[in-house]
């Protein structure tokens, strides 16, 4: 199995949001903002090769919104979804399976474009779409609090195309290149995939450690619903991860692609940080 990173560009988020009660003296310390407070963050995915199978972990914000849409987050950054895909060796129509840990629109919204008569149409027109059926809930009878972040338009032409396809709640994978962990404190059922590498287990942590200036305990962002569920949750896994050495692939850390935590006096805390192809 190959492992390829994807980058599709970089966006900004108010740093406060993105910490929660923690005060800007000590989330600013890794995570420095701008004039307006908002802090830069990567939408970094992952494209597992294995075979005749093409499966890529979430896609980024896309580029269907409308420009006040955009102007709310900055976009930045010369590389894409499709220019990472081609540099990659590959396109939109090779990849058979996308795979979205949930459906804010950060994580899936370059899977679905408009068309030339301006109808919508999925990216990846071969691949089975994945979510559960949990989230898939969630995400289409939004609360008020995310109704912002899940958008119609990213969401239900996966459905309408027939393409969608739900992971089971059991425990079960329907990959053998990875297990799958759920977390429920940043919103339903969000899909942790643990992938086995050879000797290593790689966790595509999605918004369960949005960076390495997340992962003491209070670092927990504003926009999840359940905080103290999360915080919880961020334990537990963390514990594990450091208690058998996993590698974290961070999506939105702006700096580092991959980590690995230890424990401490303190907790579990960060100790490597390092490119994903300095373990390949």
């Amino acid at each position: 199995m190959n492992l390829h990173v994807i980058n599709t560009g970089f966006f900004k988020l108010d740093g406060g949001a993105m910490f929660g009660v923690v005060p800007k003296t000590l989330w600013s310390r890794t995570n420095p903002a701008d004039e307006n407070n908002m802090c830069n963050w990567a939408m970094r995915c992952l494209l597992l090769e294995d075979g005749d199978q093409l499966i890529l972990i979430d896609n980024g914000i896309g580029n269907k919104q409308s420009d006040k849409f955009f102007s709310h987050y900055y976009l930045h950054g010369d590389a894409s979804l499709q220019s990472s895909l081609n540099q990659a060796g590959f396109c939109h129509d090779d990849i058979t399976d996308m795979f979205l840990t949930h459906l804010h629109f950060d994580h899936c919204g370059g899977g679905v474009r408009y068309d030339k008569q301006e109808k919508l149409e999925l990216v990846f027109k071969n691949a089975k779409y994945w979510s559960n059926k949990d989230h898939w809930q969630w995400a289409t009878v939004p609360n008020a609090r995310e109704k912002a972040s899940f958008l119609k338009e990213n969401i239900l032409p996966m459905q309408e195309s027939g393409h969608l396809n739900f992971v089971p709640l059991d425990g079960s994978s329907p990959f053998s290149q990875f297990d799958i962990i759920t977390a429920d404190g940043h919103t339903d059922k969000q899909m942790i995939p643990k992938i086995r590498y050879k000797d290593k287990t790689i966790v595509f942590m999605a918004d369960l450690l949005p960076s390495t200036g997340h992962i003491p305990l209070p670092y927990v962002m504003g926009y999840d619903t359940r905080p103290l569920l999360t915080l919880s949750e961020k334990e537990a896994f963390l514990k594990e991860a450091a208690d058998n050495e996993y590698i974290l692939f961070l999506e939105h850390d702006p700096v580092n692609e991959c980590c690995t935590v230890t424990h401490t006096e303190k907790g579990v805390r960060l100790d490597k940080t390092f490119s994903l192809k300095e373990i390949l």
